[in-house]
């Protein structure tokens, strides 16, 4: 059976010949065949000249996801093997291969496999699959990864919203192999977590904030800290095992926040070193501000505020009222950690929000570290759209 052709409009093609990954639904000229959603096709530009192979996804406004620029390679066993393979002795690389800790396996586009997320929790694999090609392929992409990795479980988190756009319903379960132990403990610079990667946040833990973790732990010393949108409490231990005072952990989720409770205990933090407050973030800094209390350091971790850009501008805002309440908290000489995860947020609109917060907290600032993901997020120069988290270490008078 020959491939289906998809064929680009003139001059549509200029973001492939860079190696961009997507081909939108306006550059589409026309569609030979009759292609299922995830089967592979082949892109032509309007002359008929290849241009690479793509998964297709009919039901997406990104309707092709490209799997290789190369016209003689095959998508087959051989092609996810090679990727997989590559991905893998990348985070080796990073020395992100502690068999007791964790990383994001792999990146989508990234690893060039787009829609395929994996992250590594000891001997367990949390995958998620977020296009209609990486559907299409699954089964075989989780038998090589469970060759490639000798891992005793897989399980799928696809429980995310992003599914819905390309015509797939949620799912999870187990996927290969045993069942993750609930929770999944691993390490990570010398801390302990318990991770519940059944039922948490994205697949369980932050691995994109890893660094991030390393530089609070650097300026964490003798100070108080006020941890908001905390979730498990990973800042809050890295912080107090690198000698803060005291850590009050704020997030609306009470299960996170048991789960906070348990890492800190677990990596034998006394009790009196810590409060886990249940409660809106926004209420309790304007609670703490009209109190006049203080804090040495204030991390903001909140949720994607951007998820389009139709509400740019109200996330922006958001973003910046947090952080002028976080600048109102702060002792002189206190750090504010402030970050963004929305990919929409450009480093540059992420430092003009949060020196306008300095200026309406009125306080003076100036930038100790500039953050971002973890480098077992990387970014292709090929897609920039990978960069996503971006954050700050600012230093008040």
């Amino acid at each position: 059976m020959s491939e289906s052709v998809l064929k680009l409009h003139p001059g549509r093609e200029k973001s492939l010949r860079r190696r961009h990954a997507w081909i939108f639904s306006g550059a589409v000229a026309e569609l030979s065949g009759n292609p299922v959603p995830g089967e592979t096709v082949t892109v032509v530009d309007s002359n008929g000249r290849f241009l690479a192979r793509a998964a297709w996804s009919p039901d997406s406004q990104l309707v092709a996801r490209v799997w290789s620029f190369d016209e003689n390679e095959a998508v087959d066993d051989a092609f996810f093997a090679r990727k997989i393979r590559r991905a893998i002795e990348f985070r080796r690389f990073l020395g992100y291969d502690d068999p007791e800790g964790g990383c994001r396996l792999i990146f989508s586009e990234a690893d060039e496999l787009p829609g395929l997320v994996v992250d590594r929790y000891g001997e367990f694999l949390v995958m998620q699959v977020l296009s209609a090609g990486v559907e299409f392929h699954r089964d075989r992409i989780v038998r090589l990864l469970a060759e490639a990795t000798g891992a005793r479980g897989i399980f799928e988190r696809s429980d995310v919203g992003i599914r819905a756009r390309e015509g797939l319903a949620g799912r999870t379960g187990l996927l290969y192999g045993e069942q993750p132990p609930n929770p999944v403990i691993i390490r990570e610079n010398g801390a302990r977590y318990a991770v519940d990667i059944r039922h948490g946040q994205k697949s369980g833990f932050y691995f994109d904030q890893r660094l991030s973790r390393e530089v609070v732990a650097q300026f964490a010393a003798g100070r108080s800290v006020l941890n908001a949108f905390s979730y498990t409490g990973a800042f809050a231990v890295t912080a107090l095992l690198a000698g803060a005072e005291h850590v009050i952990n704020v997030d609306s989720s009470a299960p996170a926040l048991r789960q906070a409770a348990h890492n800190l205990e677990m990596n034998h933090i006394a009790p009196d070193r810590f409060e886990n407050l249940t409660a809106d973030v926004f209420e309790t800094l304007r609670k703490f501000s009209a109190e006049g209390r203080r804090f040495d350091m204030v991390i903001l971790d909140p949720p994607k505020f951007i998820e389009s850009k139709r509400v740019l501008m109200q996330g922006s805002r958001a973003y910046q009222d947090i952080a002028r309440l976080g600048f109102r908290l702060l002792n002189p000489g206190g750090l504010l950690v402030n970050f963004s995860c929305s990919g929409l947020m450009t480093p540059e609109l992420f430092q003009k929000i949060t020196a306008d917060a300095a200026v309406e907290a009125g306080v003076h600032g100036v930038i100790c570290r500039r953050l971002e993901q973890s480098p077992d997020h990387p970014v292709s120069l090929a897609v920039p759209e990978g960069f996503y988290l971006k954050g700050l270490v600012t230093r008040i008078d």
